[in-house]
């Protein structure tokens, strides 16, 4: 640790006291005095020794002494001096990210192969391979909506990356109701961003279907979010050959991206989703802010109580050696 002052001009004022004392003019007061009969016989007999009537105030040498070191600590502690740890340097990651994960009741289907080769429901292929994409993100901010008939937060943007992963595996099929929502999805995550005071925005959307329950138009949605700066990344999983509700709508997700300045993918499954999840890391390289400080503990109180104490100890000494001078004289 090192010790600095943060307003060392104050230095200038230490010798204030010696200019005051050399060019200002000295105070001096007056006071009425009264004439007695037997002025001389009367000192005498009380011990006194008379002086005249104007005399000039002399202070003692531990008077000068406390109230000079009274004054240097004075000034010592409005220079502020403080002591200065060592510099912390940190590197927070200018980039919010939205991982928008559909949980309608197509996402059941067990028709994608985990790295295994095992036929598994879509929901667990995209939690694992979702998950193991939210533990690389260290230092980004993660938001996470889930979306089925409704859009839901599931968490807003942080950087606990351990609640975000439990709360993704702790969504089920259906838990947002049976049928899709894109457009509420891209809405809400427009939303989200309002809070966000960075200029790398991104969305990351996954779907098996097509929008049959939204609100808001996914392409009016995609509009307005390119307008926010915030860039969608589409991802398509599931039959394309599908019919009804079971159809993911490519070409939806394919004009989405278009317009939000992003890009669309499709994945068959688990080793296909998780490159797709590494090209849009690669693609969008986090842009990091380097934040740097140095702790400072503050320190002129030090110099103020000890400037008090000594001012209360001048002053209770004079006061006891005044009290014994007058008993003295009394004796």
């Amino acid at each position: 640790m090192t010790l600095s002052f943060a307003f060392p001009w104050a230095f200038l004022l230490l010798p204030l006291p010696l200019l005051v004392w050399r060019f200002a003019p000295p105070y001096r007061d007056r006071t009425r005095a009264l004439r007695i009969p037997f002025f001389r016989e009367i000192t005498e007999a009380a011990g006194l020794e008379p002086r005249a009537g104007s005399a000039i105030l002399r202070r003692r040498r531990l008077q000068m002494i406390a109230a000079t070191l009274c004054w240097v600590l004075l000034v010592l502690g409005l220079a502020r001096p403080e002591l200065l740890g060592q510099q912390v340097t940190v590197e927070k990651a200018a980039r919010d990210m939205v991982l928008a994960v559909d949980i309608s009741g197509s996402m059941d289907a067990r028709d994608m192969e985990d790295a295994s080769g095992a036929r598994q429901q879509r929901l667990q292929v995209v939690k694992d391979v979702v998950g193991q994409f939210i533990d690389a993100r260290e230092g980004d901010r993660i938001a996470l909506i889930v979306f089925g008939t409704r859009a839901f937060v599931q968490t807003p943007f942080t950087e606990d990356l351990v609640s975000v992963r439990s709360l993704l595996e702790a969504t089920q099929v259906g838990m947002a109701g049976p049928d899709t929502a894109i457009g509420d999805a891209i809405g809400l995550a427009i939303r989200s961003f309002e809070t966000s005071e960075v200029d790398q925005r991104l969305l990351v959307l996954l779907s098996d279907g097509a929008d049959t329950s939204s609100r808001m138009s996914p392409v009016n949605a995609a509009e307005i979010a390119a307008q926010q700066g915030v860039s969608i990344f589409t991802i398509g999983v599931g039959d394309p050959n599908g019919s009804g509700d079971d159809k993911v709508d490519l070409k939806a997700l394919e004009d989405i991206a278009a317009r939000a300045n992003g890009a669309f993918y499709y994945a068959t499954d688990s080793a296909g989703l998780q490159e797709i999840y590494a090209e849009i890391d690669r693609q969008n390289p986090r842009i990091t802010e380097t934040v740097s400080f140095q702790p400072k503990q503050p320190m002129g109180w030090i110099a103020f109580a000890l400037a008090a104490a000594i001012a209360l100890s001048a002053s209770g000494w004079l006061h006891v050696q005044s009290l014994g001078q007058s008993r003295g004289k009394r004796a």
